[in-house]
């Protein structure tokens, strides 16, 4: 029997233990209980124990030095330590033996050192003391991190290893969960420099039911900046310049952190110069001056600015650079109605559509340049106070209309480029800044055109003639069918009034049809003079002579008739039958009389 066991039964023995037996249970006497116990044949299953008197004697025990509750927390001392085990004396009748799998935490457990235990069961099947430190370290750690929730408190924890969406934590032997956003007041790019390291936390959310907790380090260093937030809002001035660290980059602009207050930098107020992305001037955690230009009643909204902490380029700009200077730049913005050339760093001047071309036809100024283009211009205007500036790529060009009198006198034949056209005519470019308009009636001398596109493409070839030049005005007025000889010439003596020529009825509508003769020419029949001899009228594809009843070489027209040339034989036939009559010899009175004789005897008959 151990010296602990000896112990115990000498606790037994004591007149406080006998008197609070007695007063508990009197029937039962531990010393003669123990006395009396075969403990080998109970231990073996060969004699039965009353099970009452068993209860009897743990609670005649209660109270007693060195006696222990089952599920009860309570501090241990080592008192040896092998390979594999821990001895652990909690002063009871017996020590307890741990793993040392669950002290893995403390690679240095020494002997003597204190530490706290569960009371697992007080005697297995061999009578033997069972606790379990993990499982005491997992309770205080409850109650430890519940108390630290409902006061504040804050606790160390060590980052175990990232998981998705944050990191593991280990609090007193909990696994902890801490969220990305809530490990720094600034994004984080690298999980993996916080793993390995033990940090403070605030324990900011638990749920009971599932055993979650979730810490924040975060929350620490907000409180912290808060403290330095209001120090300095209270401070902020207008003007103010102030060295910060870029926090965040997005397309609308940077957001600078000012030691716990974050400010704005709107694109436009990094550079002077036009930027498509604000990380063409900063990065993440650059540090940098700002200037404070603006912010709200409350201070919550800080607008900062980059570029006011240096000159305008416009000051800067060339005191010697005047109107009708050439000037070099490049094309950072396009738009339909024009360039803005950067002749220097955060200086622009437009280069209007118009100003691209001495052509008067309207085109998009893509036509000539494109962003990143490097382009000579000269100085149109220059307002320094208005800081505006015009520029203008003609002008390095001669104007093509300062011997346009020479080059085009009206009568020359040109050949040009269909560049657009409208309802009423054709735009042809006959060189770069010279257009001239063929007018829709000037295209062709036999067709009839409803639209230009009838007849030309744009991008073809076309030869002209000039008609009118109206230098003043910048205008040419250009004929197509001028270059070739006019066949209403040869069509008038053709298409002579009367004559009959064969057709085809290209197009027909209520008021008539349109005939196409051999040679190209197109006649109008009206729909009287459709009709066919032998009854209805002539149809859309049906060919057939048609006389020429009227020809106008002036306005190209020729009114033709299919019915007049039978109903024209007609006459014919009506004027013949009564020259015949005219012609046939008269009758005499003796032949009258003959007749009336004859009349008598056939009526005797």
């Amino acid at each position: 029997m151990s010296e602990k066991t000896k112990a115990t039964e000498e606790q037994v023995e004591a007149p406080a233990v006998q008197e609070v037996a007695t007063e508990t249970v009197a029937e039962v006497n531990p010393q003669e209980f123990l006395a009396n116990f075969n403990w080998h044949k109970y231990e073996e299953g060969i004699e039965a124990v009353d099970e009452s008197k068993l209860k009897a004697f743990e609670k005649a025990l209660e109270g007693t030095v060195g006696f222990v509750n089952e599920r009860d927390v309570i501090e241990g001392t080592v008192i040896r330590k092998t390979d594999r085990d821990a001895i652990i004396d909690i002063n009871s009748k017996s020590e307890g033996v741990i793993s040392l799998n669950e002290f893995r935490y403390n690679p240095d457990l020494a002997v003597g050192d204190k530490v706290e235990v569960l009371v697992d069961k007080r005697e297995d099947s061999t009578g033997q003391l069972v606790l379990s430190h993990k499982k005491a370290r997992v309770i205080k750690a409850w109650e430890r991190v519940n108390n630290a929730h409902e006061t504040g408190e804050v606790v160390n924890g060590f980052v175990k290893c990232r998981t998705r969406g944050g990191m593991i934590v280990d609090v007193f032997g909990i696994e902890a969960f801490l969220p990305g956003s809530q490990i720094d007041v600034k994004p984080i790019r690298d999980y993996d420099q916080y793993v390995e390291k033990t940090m403070e936390f605030k324990v900011v959310k638990i749920n009971h039911e599932f055993k979650n907790v979730v810490v924040s380090h975060k929350a620490l260093i907000e409180a912290d900046i808060e403290i330095q937030k209001k120090e300095i809002i209270g401070q902020l001035e207008k003007g103010q310049v102030l060295e910060g660290v870029v926090k965040n980059i997005t397309s609308y602009g940077v957001f600078v952190d000012l030691g716990g207050v974050d400010g704005l930098v709107h694109i436009t107020d990094l550079s002077w110069s036009r930027i498509n992305h604000p990380n063409e001037i900063v990065e993440l955690d650059q540090k940098l001056n700002v200037v404070i230009l603006d912010f709200d009643d409350n201070k919550s909204r800080i607008q900062l600015g980059l570029k006011q902490l240096s000159a305008h380029p416009w000051d800067a700009l060339d005191s010697e650079i005047k109107v009708g200077d050439k000037v070099e730049g490049k094309v950072v913005v396009l738009a339909d109605y024009g360039a803005f050339v950067e002749v220097s760093e955060g200086v622009e001047g437009l280069i209007h559509v118009s100003e691209m071309s001495w052509s008067t036809h309207l085109r998009s100024a893509q036509d000539f340049v494109q962003i990143g283009d490097k382009v000579e211009a000269q100085v149109l205007t220059l307002d320094r106070e208005e800081r505006k500036m015009s520029l203008g790529i003609k002008q390095l060009h001669p104007d093509p209309w300062t011997d346009i009198t020479t080059k085009y006198p009206v009568g020359s034949t040109h050949t040009g480029t269909v560049r657009n056209y409208t309802n009423f005519g054709v735009f042809v470019e006959l060189e770069e800044g010279i257009d001239g308009l063929v007018y829709i009636s000037d295209l062709s001398w036999t067709k009839k055109i409803k639209h230009p596109s009838d007849f030309v493409t744009v991008g073809d070839p076309l030869e002209v003639q000039v008609l009118e030049l109206d230098v003043e005005g910048r205008k040419l007025n250009l004929g197509h069918k001028q270059t070739q000889d006019n066949p209403w010439d040869a069509h008038e003596a053709t298409y002579t009034i009367d004559s009959v020529h064969e057709g085809t009825v290209k197009e027909k509508n209520d008021k008539g049809a349109v005939v196409t003769f051999a040679d190209g020419v197109e006649g109008f029949a009206p729909s009287r003079h459709l009709d066919k001899e032998e009854g209805g009228k002539l149809g859309k594809g049906d060919t057939a002579q048609f006389k020429v009843l009227e020809f106008s070489k002036e306005y190209r027209r020729v009114v033709v008739s299919h019915t007049a040339i039978f109903k024209e034989q007609e006459k014919r036939n009506v004027k013949a039958a009564a020259k015949k009559s005219a012609d046939a010899p008269k009758s005499t009175l003796g032949d009258i009389g003959g007749l009336a004789e004859l009349k008598k005897k056939m009526e005797g008959k």
